[in-house]
């Protein structure tokens, strides 16, 4: 019987997967994030080993949730190495030992991003900045574990997850109508679709499947941001008459 191990669950991911796997009435363990402390590999290897699980689920990250976490991540890199790069290492280390698979949720942002098309597992990775290469180097440490799968998701969205979506919306109201935006491109995700594709993929393991490797997931194609900045606030103006009628002006 499948018996997973989650970490990093206080993340919009994570809160998501809870949901899911409560309903379907599958056993599991999530302890607090803080007692997920980089620096304490002992304590989160007693925690992992004493559950005894099945397999375990990585959804970790620096400032999770938080659209701002690339720029923070510039000003706090040691605590970003910290919680990217080693925590995943030493679960990865304990899984081994354990003889455990792992799932590892990362970032497209271990791309430079210039690609117009979206990524595939096959491109070269290329991280700017800081989180990215923090990431990067969470993937490395758990390819070294044999029984290993890594997500790298589009840009993440959801009821858990409302950070940028809310400023675009705060910034028409206040600029009538006018969202500005970067000029970049992403593939927006929905939270509660990644949290049920992991689940998917922790259910191929459990049946013997021999799915190891990098695995990119994403909701929709890849699209500039002020295309989904226009659908969403298209969408909010269903609800909230002082938008539609900005839109309608």
């Amino acid at each position: 019987m499948m018996r997973l191990f989650l970490a990093g669950t206080n993340s919009p991911t994570g809160k998501d997967l809870i949901e899911i796997l409560r309903r379907r009435k599958i056993r599991f363990m999530a302890p607090p994030d803080k007692l997920f402390d980089p620096d304490n590999r002992t304590a989160i290897a007693k925690m992992v080993t004493d559950y005894g699980p099945t397999q375990l689920i990585n959804l970790t990250d620096f400032i999770s949730g938080n659209h701002s976490a690339l720029k923070r991540a510039e000003s706090a890199s040691e605590r970003c190495l910290k919680v990217n790069a080693d925590l995943p290492a030493t679960l990865a280390e304990v899984c081994a030992g354990l003889k455990v698979p792992m799932m590892h949720l990362s970032t497209a942002y271990v791309f430079e991003g210039d690609k117009r098309l979206a990524y595939n597992e096959n491109d070269e990775t290329n991280p700017r900045g800081i989180y990215g290469a923090s990431a990067l180097k969470g993937e490395q440490a758990v390819r070294q574990h044999t029984e290993h799968l890594i997500i790298r998701p589009g840009w993440l969205f959801g009821k858990w997850k409302r950070g940028l979506i809310k400023s675009w919306i705060r910034t028409a109201i206040k600029n009538q109508g006018v969202v500005q935006v970067t000029k970049r491109r992403f593939s927006p995700t929905y939270t509660g679709d990644l949290a049920s594709a992991i689940l998917a993929m922790a259910q191929q393991v459990d049946c013997g499947a021999s799915v190891w490797g990098a695995y990119h997931f994403s909701g929709l194609e890849s699209k500039e941001e002020i295309e989904f900045a226009e659908l969403a606030l298209k969408y909010a103006a269903n609800y909230d008459e002082s938008i539609y009628q900005l839109l309608d002006s």
